[in-house]
């Protein structure tokens, strides 16, 4: 099944005391272009539009308050709540319609995560912005050993692929 979250899961998740908040992804091209330059900080990315509801602002609000943690399942979810955290979006009471914004955010290693703690990711291709992030995440060597394991074992990688959990 292609559904990381389907509803069952969300019902039992939601059993075990965790919140799921929705928001509004306008996926481009650019996430699923290859990377052209060799030189990863020499490469940008396409605009890509956003909206995050009022209460999902507000969830994540009282979550960072409550010493929870914030999981993104995807990494577009993840470039999203980054910006969103960088316009200072989690640090106000947001707006009854909540927010809309784009973002080009580029994230590889390096890149210091600042309101994302948790990671749900399917297995990406090579030369992609998406494996870039995976690898800000969880660290180059323990991503390339994550994705040997994928391969040896005989995952599905891409968009409707396997998917994995980072702690």
């Amino acid at each position: 099944d292609a559904d990381h979250l389907d509803l069952s899961l969300v019902l039992e998740l939601s059993g075990r005391g965790v919140s799921v908040a929705p928001l509004v992804l306008h996926v481009g091209p650019g996430t699923f272009s290859p990377l052209d330059d060799d030189e990863v900080e020499a490469n940008t990315l396409h605009p890509e539009s956003f909206e995050i509801p009022a209460g999902t602002i507000e969830a994540i609000r009282r979550t960072r308050a409550g010493g929870g943690r914030i999981v993104a399942v995807g990494t577009t979810v993840t470039r999203a709540l980054e910006s969103a955290g960088a316009m200072g979006w989690f640090d106000v009471p947001p707006p009854p319609h909540g927010r809309a914004a784009d973002t080009s955010l580029f994230i590889y290693p390096g890149y210091p995560f600042g309101f994302v703690d948790r990671l749900v990711t399917n297995f990406h291709l090579p030369r992609s912005s998406l494996l870039l992030l995976v690898a800000a995440f969880l660290g180059p060597g323990r991503t390339m050993a994550s994705y040997r394991l994928a391969v040896e074992e005989s995952y599905r990688f891409y968009s409707y692929g396997d998917a994995m959990l980072i702690l």
